[in-house]
């Protein structure tokens, strides 16, 4: 009897050229295909998108997600998105937020909230990042965070949803509009 399969959504990145797989985009589907032949069910994958950096590398991201079904557990996958990672080029250690070939984050899985010394499910970051949100809302917009209960459609859109002004702010500024006609 096989084990039962686990559902996880995975953020992928790059910002670097790879010398055999060319530039971050296709370092990226090249990503997926390696998650394939490692024996992860791909399920879905969005589109890829580009973004701005954090911190001090200058270089876009190409940014996208997976959806994969596996039997392995949560510390296993993960080592297994370090070996992919390590293969592709990626170092460990160093600056934080340096550009990098790849970088594969665990993001959900289809269990509950998990910690571990290497591992926070879900990703303690990813509802403040719409690198990541706006292509998991592509493929898992049901898919429910686990600590808020919200679906990621709807952290996608609390993250990057037009914002009216505050009503205190609102009031000044329709006072200050009228001083600022007064003269």
């Amino acid at each position: 009897m096989a084990a039962p399969a686990h559902r996880y959504l995975i953020a992928l990145g790059s910002n670097q050229r790879h010398p055999r797989f060319g530039p971050p985009r296709q370092v990226l589907a090249a990503a997926l295909e390696r998650m394939a032949a490692e024996g992860l069910r791909v399920t879905a994958a969005a589109p890829v998108i580009e973004t701005a950096p954090i911190g001090p590398s200058i270089r876009r991201y190409a940014n996208s997600a997976a959806v994969i079904e596996t039997s392995l557990d949560r510390e296993a996958l993960l080592a297994l998105l370090k070996r992919i990672e390590r293969d592709f080029g990626r170092r460990p250690g160093g600056q934080r937020w340096r550009a990098r070939v790849l970088d594969l984050d665990l993001v959900l899985w289809s269990g509950g909230p998990y910690a571990s010394a290497d591992l926070t499910i879900p990703h303690p970051l990813f509802r403040t990042r719409a690198f990541v949100l706006t292509p998991a809302a592509t493929i898992a917009p049901a898919w429910r965070d686990p600590i808020t209960g919200l679906t990621v459609r709807q952290l996608h859109a609390r993250l990057t949803g037009p914002r009216p002004l505050p009503k205190r702010s609102v009031g000044r500024a329709l006072s200050s509009v009228g001083r600022a006609t007064d003269f």
